[in-house]
């Protein structure tokens, strides 16, 4: 008899085929003398869409909603069915005695098992691999220690109230807001309060109103101070007459040192990265968008095996970890890092509650390096970059504190004070990982810092009551800045701050307001479009609430533990479904798209809306049922301007193609020449196939699709 064990892709079901020693690969497993591993392509089941339960809802209508089946129902992906049959029929094999579920280690990989589980009907015993890393150690080890499939249920309970929850608010809000306004307009129980807090930032910043305002800075003879009217005050002066009256007060006036203070502080080491740090981190500073990093981190995961699970919530390590940091540290320990791992290697390390921390891990502890042997030039330059930041800040959590002594001054000129402070490191502690590349655990361009408020200058040798002679007074004038648009490592801190989504979904919620075309990139910024703020007013405020959504996860994380009623959960968002489709029908606000052009749809007439898209700007009808659209710019061809170098425009006259460069007015006659692209050779190909009497493309293409074009204009 032989376990069944089922993975989630079929990189990751290769990697346990061969360390369960399964040798034979057929089509949908591989088998071995105890084991046959499968896989899944992600999700092979998902829920019924609503023309799975009755055909009329293939058509959009407002009067049909809400759609509340009694029972969600599953079915088999169609893209992917063929995979699920060989699942099902490697389920019903007699000599299969138990499955044992291998899928990612967290709620969407429990969703993907059951539900196959559920539509292939499985009645035997099932177990559940649940592993951190995917080196061959780990998986060798979470077989000798496979959990009861059971314990798991709650967890599978709290991914089924996810996912219907996510289907009955966003299929049926959506559905009404689009017959409603006759426009495609996307809302969700996430990405709403999302493009909520976008705009709570976009009424800030339209509201604010910059102001000037002027600080002083004095010289006095190898250190600057700042001038503030009293202990406590930011400095700004708000009247240019008084700024100015204070530096002439100030210039070459007597001082003397008041306070002289001197304390030596410490900065800890920037905990170990959970999935939401690091893609704040990775879009700071290395400009990666949240779902780069996630994809780039999955790769390190299953591909390279470098770093342990991904999807983590938590910042700390659990006690039986400790004997393996060691052997982590070794591991890591080449290239650039040889140096820093075996300075930290060199003594005992010192493992505290800021690196582990048992109470602060639930179902996966922090994002750190396996013990997997690292060959850095097999890495790509992105998989290079993530590495970098993780290993580093790995390192990092072994070395000391930062040290350093800061000296604070306060100086009076009369009745006026002069503040100064000077910073000294005693050791460097973790920053000499960073070498001077260094920065603060909780950098951030959110908390943005008075100016001149403090400085990083060494201070000479003072002494209490020392006489000094201010010099160069001089008032800087500056304005007042409105708060910034939220970068994606800003937007997904909002998010975790007001429990919104998971570390595991935040960058498909990015991704998903993107894809909608209601917020845009705007270099390393996101701001909501003109789609997305007319979305924000005919939308109900209750769906907008961050507090709601974030109770709503809340009580799955209760239901993932027991704590939960996942029954009661389901009825109060059935009752919420109802409550906000009745509210969409009853709204009397207009929709205006942000987008019309002065262009005439050709079929209806109606004006055309312009919309990004992969292959450029389109150009759609703005009624919904039309269905018209066209590119709004030129194809480009591969023909380059002889005078730019930048590729032409492939437009049509009465001579035929040609290419033109706007900017240049340059045109070049194609002769018959097709623009490039896959779409042309596919173009290319299908000509020879029709015209060629079956001539295979083993010859030359062009003399075989010479023939065919000849053939086609005889026939002409």
């Amino acid at each position: 008899m032989k376990s069944l064990v089922l993975a989630e892709k079929p990189s990751v079901a290769k990697e346990l085929a061969r360390v369960l020693g399964c040798g034979q690969k057929q089509k949908h497993h591989y088998e071995g003398p105890q084991y046959v591993v499968t896989w899944a392509l992600g999700h092979l089941v998902t829920l019924a869409e609503p023309e799975d339960y009755d055909n009329k809802y293939k058509s959009w209508n407002l009067e049909d909603l809400p759609l509340l089946p009694e029972r969600m129902n599953l079915k088999v992906m169609k893209e992917t069915s063929h995979q699920f049959r060989g699942v099902a029929q490697l389920c019903k094999r007699q000599d299969i005695k138990e499955l044992i579920i291998a899928t990612d280690a967290g709620r969407e990989g429990e969703l993907v098992a059951r539900w196959i589980m559920e539509l292939v009907k499985w009645r035997k015993p099932y177990k559940r691999l649940w592993i951190s890393s995917q080196t061959d150690k780990a998986i060798k080890d979470g077989f000798q220690k496979l959990k009861p499939g059971k314990d798991y249920d709650n967890l599978y309970a709290s991914a089924v109230c996810r996912a219907e929850a996510d289907w009955l608010i966003g299929l049926n809000v959506t559905r009404a807001l689009t017959c409603k306004y006759n426009a495609q307009l996307a809302a969700g129980r996430v990405q709403t309060p999302t493009l909520a807090i976008m705009m709570d930032r976009e009424a800030e910043i339209s509201s604010f109103q910059s102001k000037p305002y002027w600080t002083l800075a004095a010289d006095l003879g190898g250190f600057q101070a700042i001038w503030r009217e009293k202990d406590g005050h930011d400095g700004r002066v708000w009247d240019k007459a008084k700024a100015e009256q204070v530096a002439a007060r100030l210039n070459n006036a007597k001082a003397r040192v008041d306070k002289l203070k001197t304390s030596d502080k410490a900065e800890p080491q920037p905990l170990a990265y959970d999935l939401t740090e690091l893609q704040r981190d990775a879009n700071k500073r290395l400009g990666f968008s949240a779902k780069q990093t996630s994809n780039v981190l999955q790769r390190l995961y299953e591909q390279y095996k470098l770093v342990t699970y991904p999807r983590t919530d938590s910042r700390y390590l659990t006690s039986d970890m400790v004997s393996t940091l060691k052997g982590r540290l070794e591991s890591i320990a080449v290239g650039p890092y040889t140096a820093l791992a075996r300075k930290a290697l060199k003594q005992p390390l010192k493992v505290t509650r800021r690196i582990v921390d048992d109470s602060k891990v639930t179902d996966h502890h922090a994002i750190i390096p396996t013990e997997q042997y690292v060959n850095l030039s097999a890495l790509g330059s992105d998989e290079r970059r993530l590495y970098d930041l993780i290993v580093k800040r790995f390192i990092a959590l072994f070395y000391p504190e930062y040290r350093y002594a800061e000296t604070s001054v306060v100086i009076k000129a009369g009745e006026d004070l002069l503040f100064a402070k000077g910073k000294v490191a005693r050791d460097q502690g973790w920053k000499e990982v960073y070498g001077s590349h260094t920065y603060s655990d909780e950098d951030d361009d959110e908390t943005q810092a008075e100016p001149d408020s403090s400085s990083q200058q060494i201070l000479p040798e003072l002494a209490q009551g020392q006489l000094l002679t201010v010099r160069n007074a001089r008032a800087r004038e500056l304005r007042t800045t409105p708060p910034p648009r939220y970068t994606e490592a800003t937007l997904l801190g909002m998010m975790e701050k007001n429990g919104l989504g998971t570390p595991a979904t935040r960058a498909d919620i990015i991704e998903k307001l993107l894809g909608t075309d209601t917020i845009e990139r705007q270099g390393n910024r996101l701001s909501p479009t003109g789609k997305g703020k007319q979305l924000m007013e005919l939308v109900v405020d209750e769906l907008k609430s961050s507090g709601l959504t974030a109770q709503w996860e809340q009580e799955l994380e209760r239901i993932s533990k027991g704590k939960g009623d996942a029954k009661r959960f389901m009825d109060g968002i059935r009752k919420q479904t109802v409550d906000w489709v009745g509210a969409v029908k009853r709204e009397t606000k207009e929709y205006k798209p942000h987008n019309l052009t002065h262009s005439r749809c050709p079929e209806c007439s109606k004006p055309l809306m312009e919309v990004k898209s992969k292959r450029g700007k389109t150009l759609v009808c703005s009624d919904r049922e039309c269905g018209y659209r066209r590119a709004a710019e030129p194809r480009l061809s591969n023909k380059r301007c002889p005078q730019c170098r930048k590729k032409m425009e492939i437009h049509e006259g009465k001579a035929g193609k040609y290419a033109q460069c706007r900017p240049c007015n340059f045109v070049e006659k194609l002769d018959g020449e097709r623009g490039g692209g896959k779409a042309d050779r596919r173009e290319q190909q299908r000509l020879v196939q029709k015209y060629s009497d079956n001539e295979t493309l083993s010859s030359s293409l062009g003399d075989a699709l010479k023939a065919a074009l000849m053939k086609q204009d005889n026939q002409d």
